[in-house]
């Protein structure tokens, strides 16, 4: 199974070269994003593809990852601050109009998607939207696996510094989880020539029958 094989090739790299990712890729990546499972469909959370070097070196300062500026491109997985009325109501006019259906056809959904976001707090909602971009992450690093596109996820930032810098606050959005994306520079990155650790699959995992 190249699924397999390609997840058992990937790592966390460390060091990349100064090759860059294609924009054919990147934008299969996007794509893959894209079509990331989330609750109830409703993609609680906006990306955004980051090349410019002042901005990405901007970003990087006070991290010790510094494959936020030295990569090809940069990921920001940014979640919602808040799930308003106005964006379910529009999200589901809009799933209506892609299945065909009846304008109502979704009311039962819209309904309830209004009552149960409306009585969670700004900080259920932002904790909420941050997990749903996690799922996101994990699309993202399969699909540069496929495409043997090497990746970095990454926690070690400073999300005021990202909401700052490029506007995310003013979105209604905050800094959930980045990714860089590049090639790995295999002379220079002690990870490259590392086996990779894994738990036995039968310690990581029970089957219940």
């Amino acid at each position: 199974m190249n699924l397999i094989k390609n997840l058992q090739w990937r790592y966390a790299v460390k060091k990349y070269s100064d090759e860059l990712v294609s924009e054919d890729k990147i934008d299969q990546i996007i794509e893959a994003i894209n079509l990331t499972a989330s609750s109830c469909g409703i993609q609680p959370y906006r990306l955004f593809v980051i090349t410019n070097a002042e901005i990405r070196q901007k970003l990087g300062e006070g991290s010790f990852n510094s494959q936020i500026y030295a990569s090809s491109h940069l990921l920001v997985f940014a979640g919602f601050n808040t799930i308003t009325n106005d964006y379910i109501n529009t999200y589901v006019e809009m799933t209506e109009r892609q299945r065909n259906l009846e304008v109502g056809a979704l009311d039962i959904l819209k309904n309830t998607l209004i009552s149960h976001f409306s009585i969670q707090t700004p900080e259920q909602n932002a904790t909420w939207s941050s997990k749903q971009a996690y799922i996101g992450l994990g699309t993202a690093l399969i699909a540069a696996a496929e495409l043997k596109v090497d990746a970095t996820p990454m926690e070690g930032f400073n999300p005021e510094l990202f909401d700052d810098i490029l506007g995310l606050s003013e979105k209604g959005l905050h800094a959930s989880v980045i990714m860089s994306l590049g090639y790995r520079d295999e002379e220079n990155d002690y990870l490259a020539s590392v086996p990779k650790a894994r738990l036995p699959i039968n310690e990581f995992s029970m089957k219940i029958h």
